[in-house]
């Protein structure tokens, strides 16, 4: 993907805006904790039509880190100037696993610019219902993104489904991924602390469509049925691998996403 340079509050932010064929608004995508905006490109490139926005948070992939941790209102207010810099007032939002709170957030924050959410793998906040401490443990510890050995003994425990037996889609990941700094990786996990979106969930007023691995060892599959139940507007559609199902699954997902639709 081809990216460029934003300036916001003083920090260079890498993004990228591939245009579409078509003249449906945007998607805006929001990525997992400690993603460079590369793990996107798959995802990105079968839906050849669709304009996509997507950046580094602060922190991430090549952005700049900021000087303390920001919570998910500060970077809300960074992407929702990042749209304007492109010259759009409205957009389609897709968020992944800790990119899906940002989702939340961020269509909280900014209702009128928001016409539908997507949310793939994606926590409710602090409030949730968790799975097994130890998936936590492996999961908070940054090695997992230089170490290719130990992210391979990690990853069937975090991410389930596919990995479980196959290391191709953790294979995959590092080799697209630009990983992050110790201080960037724990500054991006401290925006969700405290954080939860169940208070709000149900003032949502746009079409949603929640993307959920049947075996996601991070995300337990009750905090999926319970958005759905909160969001008014909701779609809850089950896939059959774990918490990697954006690459595992990439032909169902876009299909799903395509379906949904863009306005």
């Amino acid at each position: 993907m081809k990216t460029d340079w934003f300036e916001y509050d003083g920090l260079r932010i890498r993004y990228t805006q591939r245009k579409g064929r078509g003249d449906s608004l945007p998607l805006l995508m929001f990525n997992g904790v400690g993603q460079s905006l590369e793990v996107l490109g798959p995802l990105v490139d079968v839906l050849p039509d669709k304009t996509v926005i997507a950046f580094d948070v602060p922190g991430a992939g090549l952005s700049d880190i900021p000087s303390r941790p920001w919570r998910y209102r500060q970077h809300a207010q960074l992407a929702i100037h990042l749209v304007r810099h492109l010259g759009y007032e409205q957009v389609n939002v897709f968020g992944v696993s800790w990119g899906g709170g940002l989702a939340q957030q961020f269509t909280r924050q900014y209702p009128l610019a928001v016409s539908k959410l997507i949310l793939a793998a994606s926590p409710p906040g602090n409030l949730m219902v968790p799975g097994s401490p130890g998936v936590y443990l492996r999961m908070a510890n940054p090695r997992r993104f230089w170490d290719n050995d130990y992210m391979a003994s990690v990853a069937g425990h975090i991410y389930g489904g596919d990995v479980r037996q196959d290391d191709s889609a953790v294979r995959q990941l590092i080799s697209l991924l630009r990983p992050p700094s110790r201080k960037g990786y724990a500054f991006q996990t401290l925006a969700m602390y405290g954080w939860t979106g169940l208070h709000f969930l149900c003032r949502l007023a746009q079409p949603t469509l929640i993307l959920q691995g049947s075996d996601d060892p991070m995300v337990p599959n009750i905090n999926a049925r319970l958005m759905a139940f909160l969001i008014p507007d909701s779609r809850l559609e089950f896939i059959d691998c774990g918490h990697l199902f954006m690459l595992t699954r990439l032909q169902q997902v876009s299909a799903l996403i395509l379906e949904f639709g863009y306005d």
